[in-house]
């Protein structure tokens, strides 16, 4: 976990008040509720709820790919309104994506190489990067996420397992050296071997970039408690509890999330928080 909390540092990215209603507001179903989360710079804060808490659709709002009926999102400081907005275009620039599926997300017909670099090809003009920076990046991201980047530049995504395949798509989201990184449940997908392999290259990234903020969305309490400094928990739509995650995770404040930890902890399941 990192040196300090979101209250201790800049914040990124902060969404106040939110609420979201989905068919119609009169007979609709309620997603969100009122509500607020923050994160600072360095912070890696987990969202956590099971389905149908409103995880997504939060996350989806706060990276402003989903109106919101009330509040506000705001990015460095700016709004986060519509894509014209200056806060909207300074996140597509300054974030970075990590979804559930690494094969989905990754193109098969690219290697790693090219997955990469893509990023950066698409912004090289702005950025004022050539040929030989763009790759020089590109293989240290791939260093940063654990893979060696003289194997794995040209592997093609069906030659990869599936946490090899995750360890690409995280080189690819912090190969353009975001402020933010949002990952949607990126160890689901991927049995107990495979998930400690790519929680080792979470933590290189932040031990090498320790001013990247982290938005982590998961049910898996125990990929939580390696990861998260903070913990927002989700419940039908408002949020049930918040803090440190440590104590969240030894000292529960409320039922559900003692119920989320007690379902974690039951044998057989993935997501153990003891």
């Amino acid at each position: 976990m990192s040196q300090g909390t979101g209250h201790e540092r800049r914040i990124v990215i902060s969404g106040q008040g939110i609420r979201k209603t989905f068919g119609g507001r009169q007979g609709g179903s309620q997603a969100l509720q009122e509500v607020s989360v923050s994160l600072g710079q360095g912070e890696c804060l987990a969202l956590v709820g099971g389905s149908g808490s409103g995880k997504s659709t939060l996350t989806r709002i706060l990276l402003g790919l989903e109106s919101r009926d009330a509040g506000s999102v705001s990015y460095q400081g700016q709004p986060v309104d519509g894509p014209r907005s200056s806060g909207y275009q300074a996140l597509r620039r300054e974030s970075g994506l990590i979804f559930q599926n690494p094969f989905a997300s990754l193109d098969p017909r690219w290697n790693a190489l090219r997955s990469v670099s893509e990023p950066l090809r698409i912004h090289a003009r702005e950025l004022g990067l050539g040929r030989a920076a763009i790759r020089s990046r590109a293989m240290q991201a791939l260093a940063d996420a654990g893979l060696d980047p003289g194997e794995f530049a040209g592997r093609y995504p069906a030659d990869c397992s599936g946490g090899q395949a995750q360890r690409i798509a995280i080189a690819r989201a912090l190969v353009a050296d975001p402020q933010l990184i949002v990952a949607d449940e990126p160890m689901s997908s991927l049995d107990v071997s495979a998930r400690l392999g790519v929680l080792e290259a979470f933590k290189t990234v932040r031990a090498r970039r320790p001013r990247t903020a982290i938005l982590m969305v998961s049910h898996d309490l125990g990929v939580v408690q390696h990861m998260a400094d903070r913990i927002v928990v989700l419940h039908q739509g408002q949020v049930e509890e918040e803090g440190p995650a440590d104590r969240v995770l030894s000292q529960p404040g409320c039922a559900y999330t003692r119920e989320l930890i007690a379902a974690a902890s039951a044998p057989g399941s993935s997501g153990s928080a003891s």
